[in-house]
């Protein structure tokens, strides 16, 4: 797994005469690294790490952070690592790309970092994929060491997948050059084995320590800031051409100013939007009278990331059929949440959203069965109207778990610490022919994150309003006008 060095582009400008070298290398103040941000996570991984080595005997565990992905051309996406890294290494929005961890039981942990480069050294300002005069100065390997209580060598240093004295297992999604360099060598044998380490990553994770319900709490909290300022925004959203994408940019700004990112594309739908699931064009027009569906979370530097829906009127009032679908899916939600705590089962949770959405439907005549007929497995009229399930798991990443087995996701018994979304909604397509056409084109959804708790559950979003009464006080609260062109 050594390194090669990157390629630069036949139109590089960089000058490569001996002269340009020399004066490049030379008359520079002592380096300045970076310094790494604290992390409260070190111990927390060290544990994990423990419990992931305990579970693969003999084996070598490759966890890689990644490198940046290739958005166009020579540009990237911004860089976010990989969640199983994160999770076993504490380290977050500013990992170095590239770092790998490497565990077995036989060895101490070792983490593989690329660290500063020297002055004297055409990396630093040639190398435009990873050169300090391009991406900006790169912490010691002892900070980092000290930081996260690994012990850390250079990145260059890393043995070759070959030289492993044990069956190796890598998290195969993270790092495609290592992964194809690692299958090379063990033939599709190992693929399995690969799928087994992730499963045990993920299923690791359904359960959140202090330290991660902690920072969920932040991730929620600076979320509720960003919706203000979503509705502090309505007024300049109103009668633009693309309003939603104003108030797209309106929690974007929350998220990049106490976090890291948003933890995922925010949706921003408005109008007939609302029915669009996973609306993330976001370029619509924001008019007075349509409800504003907003689905978006706050990622923090730990990268642990809220998930938020609200569903607000644009004129601040709920038109009496607007309330009618918003007042069922809240019912549906706080069915849903009532019934959270240890020993049931997580599949229940979107059992009860389905009995109060069903009887929403079933009491305005949109069902030609009764409620209790249509939640029968061979029916399933009301799913017409919320395909979507109503609750995922939550943590670093924003569908967290996502390689967990059936047994222990869907079918698993909700234990404390858990935390997931419960998120019910009802949606009128305007093309639906089935509901009358003054309802056609309303979507409405309320996401809160909940968390199980010894004898129940908490909203950890009970305070970002969701009550017909408390959005309108809210937008009262907040816009105190009617928004304008």
């Amino acid at each position: 797994m050594a390194d090669s060095e990157a390629p630069q582009p036949e139109r590089t400008r960089t000058p490569d005469s001996s002269v340009f070298k020399e004066f490049m290398a030379s008359q520079w103040a002592p380096h300045t690294t970076a310094t790494p941000s604290v992390t409260s996570m070190a111990k927390q991984a060290a544990t994990r790490r423990d419990k992931l080595v305990t579970a693969f005997p003999g084996d070598t565990l490759i966890i890689p952070a990644g490198s940046p992905k290739q958005r166009s051309n020579d540009t990237d996406y911004p860089y976010r690592p990989h969640t199983a890294f994160t999770y076993l290494t504490g380290w977050g929005s500013d990992t170095v790309p590239g770092s790998v961890l490497v565990l077995s039981d036989a060895h101490p942990a070792t983490l593989y970092v690329l660290g500063p480069a020297g002055r004297d050294t055409d990396e630093f300002y040639a190398n435009a994929a990873i050169g300090e005069f391009w991406t900006g100065p790169r912490p010691s390997l002892d900070d980092v060491s000290a930081l996260l209580g690994i012990a850390v060598t250079s990145r260059h240093d890393i043995p070759e997948t070959g030289s492993f004295d044990s069956p190796v297992r890598i998290i195969r999604e993270a790092d495609d050059d290592l992964t194809r360099e690692l299958d090379s060598s063990r033939g599709e044998a190992g693929v399995e084995s690969d799928l087994e380490l992730a499963r045990e990553v993920s299923e690791m994770r359904l359960v959140k320590d202090e330290h991660e319900i902690f920072e969920l709490r932040e991730a929620v909290l600076s979320t509720h800031r960003g919706f203000t300022d979503i509705l502090t925004s309505l007024p300049r959203a109103v009668g633009h051409e693309r309003g939603e994408r104003i108030i797209e940019s309106a929690f974007y700004s929350r998220a990049r100013a106490e976090g890291n990112d948003v933890g995922y594309g925010t949706i921003a739908a408005s109008g007939a939007h609302a029915c669009i699931l996973h609306w993330v064009t976001n370029d619509g027009p924001v008019q007075p009278g349509d409800l504003l569906l907003v689905d978006a979370g706050v990622e923090r530097n730990s990268l642990y990331t809220a998930d938020i829906t609200r569903t607000i009127p644009v004129s601040g009032h709920f038109s009496d059929i607007q309330r009618n679908v918003y007042e069922a899916v809240l019912a549906a939600a706080d069915r849903a949440i009532a019934h959270i705590r240890p020993g049931v089962t997580f599949r229940s949770v979107h059992d009860q959203a389905m009995v109060a959405i069903s009887e929403a439907l079933e009491g305005w005549g949109f069902l030609p069965v009764s409620a209790e007929e249509s939640r029968q497995p061979d029916n399933g009229y009301h799913r017409r109207y919320m395909i979507h399930g109503t609750s995922h798991h939550l943590g670093l990443d924003v569908h967290d778990c996502a390689e967990a087995r059936r047994e222990m996701y869907m079918d698993g018994v909700l234990a404390p610490g858990m935390v997931f979304t419960v998120e019910p909604g009802l949606y009128f397509q305007p093309d639906d022919l089935t509901v009358p056409e003054e309802w056609r084109g309303i979507g409405v959804r309320i996401e809160d994150n909940i968390l199980v708790t010894d004898t129940g559950s908490v909203n950890l979003s009970a305070d970002i309003p969701r009550t017909v009464d408390a959005v309108e006080a809210w937008w009262a609260d907040v816009v105190g006008e009617t928004p304008t062109n």
